[in-house]
Formats: structure tokens, sequence, C-alpha cells
């Protein structure tokens, strides 16, 4: 088929470069030129593993442009990709679903409109009757939500646990099903609502699963019990799962955040207080600062002391930095007297604060040289590989934070770290 993908960012990009790898002609139209510019140069604006390749490997199928009506030429249906982001309110701002609804209305040629976009449960019946207005009445309409991971997320779409796609029309339904032909993982058909709450749903699960894990992680530090082995335990029982049971400084990145608060502003609204989901919020909110507090009681003081923070994205194989949970850690430290030096790989960091007053070191060692204390922000797999004496040797003390539960803490107490860690004891030389 022809698609037109509306959005070129992370959920547009692969959306596209996955239907065109499946043998669709795709043509992704954005709104930022420079964006478009380097898509045509063959260079990828976001640090997706895979992407970049599998965009090159099917660009005789992938296009880009900003013409909203040469994308539309010839489609049979044009994917919604764009973003909702936050409005002060909690809401999900829909403004750019509109205005590529908008776009729409002269494409009468279309046979679906699919919408991937993270929207509140009814957006769906709004563009249905936004649709029909513009005379569109011919025009399939489905929700089809994304559940790909960043840092996995072509994987994810190209073997998922599952497709999702409601429509109240079975011909449009089994149309994006045919999209996907080739996917390797089931398709569920349900309706419109349904589908949109699908994902709301999974995402607060998840995010309540992390935080649940490191309300376990803070009694046993209370108590002398090991998170680490009690989340392994658990996990090993089937109605559970191991997964999200990673005690750490809590979720961040475009989606649980956005999608939680949204999903309870969503049910405020509804007239529904969703109090287990605002204690989920508030767990997490406080887990970076609870890390800092932790830090300072071990050091006594933070003023004057100099912290590297090791790994800044929220999570690793991405460079968003978006809800990091290293930016709460780093405005605290620097609230605090700290002079603070970061390292990440890959992470894209503004040039607003708190990002204007970190150092940004090349390497671990760079970062560590001089430094009080050692954050372990991001489970990077680089860190596995640096050379810890290297490390230790050019400190000035000898304290690391594992936010993450990550390292060997009895390889590096042998070579004169105290290390502390999330839901764990402290380990000292």
């Amino acid at each position: 088929m022809r698609v037109a993908v509306f959005g070129a960012g992370y959920i547009g990009l692969v959306t596209g470069a996955c239907l065109a790898a499946l043998g669709h002609r795709v043509v992704v139209r954005d709104i930022v030129p420079e964006r478009v510019d380097m898509l045509d140069a063959g260079q990828v604006p976001i640090y997706e593993p895979g992407l970049e390749e599998l965009i090159r490997e099917h660009r005789e199928r992938l296009t880009f442009t900003l013409d909203a009506a040469g994308a539309l030429e010839g489609a049979d249906v044009a994917y919604i990709c764009v973003d909702t982001p936050p409005t002060a309110s909690g809401d999900a701002d829909l403004s750019r679903v509109w205005s590529v609804v908008a776009d729409l209305e002269e494409a009468a040629h279309l046979r679906a409109v699919v919408l991937k976009s993270t929207v509140p449960v009814g957006t769906g019946a709004k563009v249905r009757r936004a649709l029909d207005a513009a005379g569109l009445v011919h025009v399939g309409y489905a929700a089809n939500p994304e559940f790909t991971a960043e840092g996995r997320a072509v994987e994810d779409f190209l073997r998922p646990d599952r497709v999702v796609v409601g429509s109240d029309d079975e011909a449009t339904a089994q149309l994006v099903a045919d999209l996907h032909r080739g996917v390797e993982g089931p398709v569920e058909l349900m309706t419109v609502p349904s589908a949109e709450m699908v994902k709301l749903a999974a995402n607060a699960l998840l995010a309540t699963k992390i935080t649940f894990i490191n309300e376990i992680a803070a009694v046993c530090e209370q108590t002398g019990a090991d998170v680490v082995e009690v989340a392994r335990a658990v996990g090993m029982d089937h109605r559970l799962g191991p997964h999200f049971l990673g005690a750490g400084l809590g979720y961040g990145g475009s989606c649980f955040p956005k999608d939680s608060r949204a999903l309870r502003a969503m049910a405020s609204n509804s007239g529904y207080p969703f109090q287990m989901l605002s204690a989920v919020i508030e767990v997490n909110d406080l887990q970076p600062r609870r890390a800092v507090q932790r830090i300072k009681q071990e050091l006594g003081t933070l003023d004057g002391r100099r912290i590297a923070l090791l790994g800044l994205t929220f999570k690793p194989d991405t460079d968003d930095m978006r809800e990091a949970p290293s930016a709460v850690i780093a405005a605290r430290l620097l609230a605090e007297g700290c002079e603070v030096t970061g390292w990440d790989p890959m992470a894209r960091l503004a040039a607003t604060d708190p990002w204007t007053r970190v150092r940004r070191a090349k390497t671990v060692t760079e970062a560590a040289e001089g430094c009080d204390a050692l954050i372990v922000v991001t489970e990077w797999a680089d860190l596995q590989d640096v050379d810890w004496q290297e490390v230790v040797a050019g400190m000035r003390g000898r304290l690391l934070y594992d936010g993450r539960n990550a390292l060997d803490r009895d390889r590096l107490s042998a070579l004169g770290l105290t290390c502390m860690g999330v839901g764990r004891a402290t380990v000292r030389p």
C-alpha cells in the first residue's frame, strides 16, 4: 500500500521505516525543515538502534517531505504519529493531532486514517466526527497505538507482543491488520475506546510495577533485606514475571510520566479520582531526591563536593533526555553546593539549566577525576568495560552510589570504593 506518515519523531520514523520494510511505499511528512533535510541526506535525527540501517536499506520505498499534500498524493492510508505533550493540567495536548486532521480534509481518496499517537479515550470519536464534517464519511478510521520501547523500538514493531487495532468498521480493521502482514505477532481487534485505553493502561501498569519495587527497596533499606534478591525471587512467580522489577531511580522518558499523568487527568475529568496512580506518580517524583538525600547522609554534607553522574539519559540505548532522573539529581546537587560532572555516550543535552552548569566529560575516568562520589544514573553497558582501578585512582573520595544496581559491588569495594545501592546494604572496603 501507499502510506503517508505524519510526524518524523520516534514513533513516526520507526513506523515509517518498519512499514517500508514490510513492503509498503511510505512518505513521512514533518514540519521541521532541518529534520527533513537531515533525513533526505541519510542522517537520522534520533538515536535508535537499527533504525538508521533500516531506513538506509529500504530507502527506495521511503521518502521525506514538508508538504502535506505531497505526502497524501496517491496514499491509501494516513498515519497520525505526532506527539501529544502534557498541558499544565496534565491533559494531553492534542493540537498537533488536530492540525494533521485539518491537513486530511481534502484527501477524499484515502481508504483510512489511523491514529498512532497516544490520546485520551474518546479522541477517536471526535476525529471521526471531524472527518465526517469534512465530507470524509467514506474514509475509515482506526486507533493503532504503539507499544515500542526506546532502545528496541524496531524490534518491538516487527516482533511485537501484540498489534492492537481499534475500529468500529470491520473493513478498516482488516485493512490495518493487512498493513502489518509480515509482523511476527498476534493482531488484537477491538473497539476504538478500548484500543485507546489499552495504551494508557499498559504504561500505567508498567509504571506501577517500577514504583512498587522502589517502595519495596525503601523498606529493604530499613530492614536489611536485599531488593535484588527479593525481586529475583518474586519475578520467578509465573503470575508476576521478572519484567520491570529492577529497583532504581524511577521511570522517565516520553511515555510513562506523560501517559500516567494523562490517565490520571482523564479519570479526574470523568469524575473518578485515580488515587493509586496518584501515589505512583508521587513516589516516582521522589525517587531521585531520595538518592541525593542518602548520599548526603553518607558524606555528611554536599556543599563543596565534586560528584560525577555516570549516564544521563533516562535509559540506555537512547539519546533521549525527556523526564530523565539525571536532571532532578543534577539540579538538587547543584542546589546543595556541589560541582557536578556528567558522562553519557549518547545524551542530547539542552542548553538550559541544569545542564549549562554541568561539565560534560568524554569518558568515565575523566568524569571521576577529583570527585568525592560517583552516581550511576543510567546502566549503560559501557560501564562494565571501564578500567575501575584507574577510575578509583583518580578520585578524591571513595563513594559510589549505584542508582541502577548494575555493577559488581564486591569487585568495586575490593578496589576501595564504598558501594551504596537502591534497596541494598552498603558495602564498605
